[in-house]
C-alpha cells in the first residue's frame, strides 16, 4: 500500500503486493523529483553543470584547466578572423578597375612632372624658386637632385588628387554596400558590426599607404632617371648622404599615409550617414575644399591650426637638419584626433543603424 506526505511524494508501506512501490523493480524514492518536479540536489547537475553532490569530477577547475585557457584562444581566433576579413576587403578594393586606373594616374603625374622639368627645367626652376612657400624651393631643387622630385610631387598631389582617391575608397566603404544591397548580407557573417567597421578602415588605411607610396615610388624612380643623384643639400643648407635622404623619403611616406587615413576616418563617417557612396564621396571633397579656402583667409588664422589640410604639407619638416620634430608631432596629433573623432562617429551610426539594404 502506499501513501502520500505532506509533499505530495509517494512513500511505501511495510506491506508489499500489487500496488506498493517495494519490491526489485521499485524506483528510488531518494532520487525521484518532489511536487515541484525538482531532483534531489544530490547526483544531480546544479544550473553551472557541476554535480552539487561533489564525487568524482566535482571541486574546482585548475587555473590551468580547459576553462582558464579559454579567453587566450579566443583572442588569436578573433585576430586571425579579422585578418581575414580585411585580406577580403582589400582584395576586392585592389581588384577594382577604378581603383586600379586611380593608382595608375597617381603613379603617371609625378613622371609628367618630371619630363617636364626636364624639359624646361630652367624657366620653371626660377619661376618655382620666386613662389611663396616651401614647395616652391622643393621644386627649384629638382633639377639638382632627382631625390627631390619625390617631395615635389608629394606637395602637389596632396592637394587634392590624394585626397579625392583616398575618398573615393573610403567614401564606398559602407554607403557603397548599403546601395549595392549587400551589406546586410554581410552582417549576417558572424564578425559583428565593430569588427566589419574597423575592417573598413583598415582598409581604407592600406589603400592610403599603396597611394601614397605608387607616388613616391613613380618620382624616385623617374628623377633618378632625368636627373642627377647623391648627397641632398636640405632647406636648411646642410648636406646629408644619398642613403640618410632615403631613409627620410620613407618618412615622408608613413607622415603623408597618416594624413591620409585621417581623411579616410571623415570620408567613412560620412559613408555611414547615407546608402548613395556618389554623396559621401562628393561630400568628402566638397569638405577639403572649403577647409582648404579657410586655410587661407587671413582673418582665420585662428582657426587654421585645428585644419586637417593645414597639416599635410608638414612633411617638409624632414628636409630640415635637425628634422622639425616638433611642427611634425603637431601634425600627427591633430591627424590622431581626426581619426579618433570621425571614427567614433562612423562607430557610432554604424553600430546603431538600422541596416536595411
Amino acid at each position: 500500500m502506499s501513501t502520500a506526505d505532506g509533499t505530495g511524494v509517494a512513500t511505501a508501506t511495510a506491506g508489499s503486493g500489487p500496488g506498493t512501490l517495494d519490491g526489485p523493480g521499485a524506483p528510488d524514492v531518494q532520487n525521484m523529483p518532489d511536487a515541484q518536479g525538482v531532483p534531489d540536489a544530490r547526483g544531480v547537475p546544479d544550473a553551472s553543470g557541476t554535480p552539487a553532490g561533489g564525487g568524482a569530477g566535482s571541486g574546482p577547475v585548475p587555473d590551468g584547466g580547459p576553462a582558464g585557457r579559454a579567453p587566450a584562444s579566443r583572442a588569436p581566433g578573433a585576430v586571425r578572423a579579422w585578418l581575414r576579413l580585411l585580406g577580403s576587403e582589400a582584395g576586392l578594393t585592389f581588384r577594382r578597375p577604378r581603383n586600379l586606373a586611380m593608382l595608375a594616374v597617381l603613379g603617371v603625374i609625378p613622371v609628367l612632372v618630371g619630363v617636364a622639368m626636364r624639359l624646361f627645367a630652367e624657366p620653371i626652376a626660377a619661376e618655382a624658386g620666386d613662389g611663396p612657400g616651401n614647395g616652391g624651393a622643393i621644386f627649384a631643387q629638382i633639377t639638382g637632385n632627382g631625390l627631390f622630385l619625390t617631395f615635389a610631387a608629394l606637395s602637389v598631389l596632396v592637394q587634392l588628387m590624394l585626397p579625392v582617391a583616398v575618398a573615393v575608397v573610403a567614401g564606398d566603404a559602407v554607403a557603397g554596400e548599403a546601395g549595392g544591397g549587400t551589406l546586410r548580407y554581410l552582417l549576417t557573417a558572424p564578425a559583428g558590426r565593430t569588427r566589419l567597421l574597423a575592417a573598413k578602415y583598415g582598409n581604407a588605411v592600406l589603400f592610403c599607404l599603396a597611394a601614397v607610396s605608387v607616388i613616391a615610388l613613380s618620382a624616385l624612380v623617374t628623377g633618378l632617371a632625368l636627373f642627377p643623384a647623391g648627397p641632398i643639400t636640405l632647406l636648411s643648407g646642410t648636406t646629408i648622404p644619398f642613403a640618410e635622404g632615403l631613409l627620410r623619403i620613407g618618412l615622408v611616406v608613413l607622415y603623408v599615409t597618416a594624413g591620409m587615413a585621417a581623411l579616410a576616418a571623415v570620408a567613412l563617417a560620412l559613408s555611414t550617414l547615407t546608402e548613395v557612396a556618389i554623396g559621401a564621396i562628393a561630400a568628402t571633397v566638397v569638405t577639403v575644399v572649403v577647409v582648404q579656402v579657410l586655410g587661407v583667409i587671413p582673418q582665420l588664422a585662428w582657426l587654421q591650426p585645428y585644419l586637417l589640410t593645414q597639416w599635410w604639407n608638414g612633411f617638409d619638416g624632414v628636409l630640415r637638419d635637425p628634422v622639425a620634430v616638433a611642427e611634425m608631432g603637431q601634425g600627427l596629433l591633430v591627424f590622431a584626433a581626426y581619426t579618433a573623432v570621425f571614427g567614433s562617429i562612423a562607430w557610432a551610426r554604424f553600430t546603431g543603424k538600422d541596416i536595411t539594404a
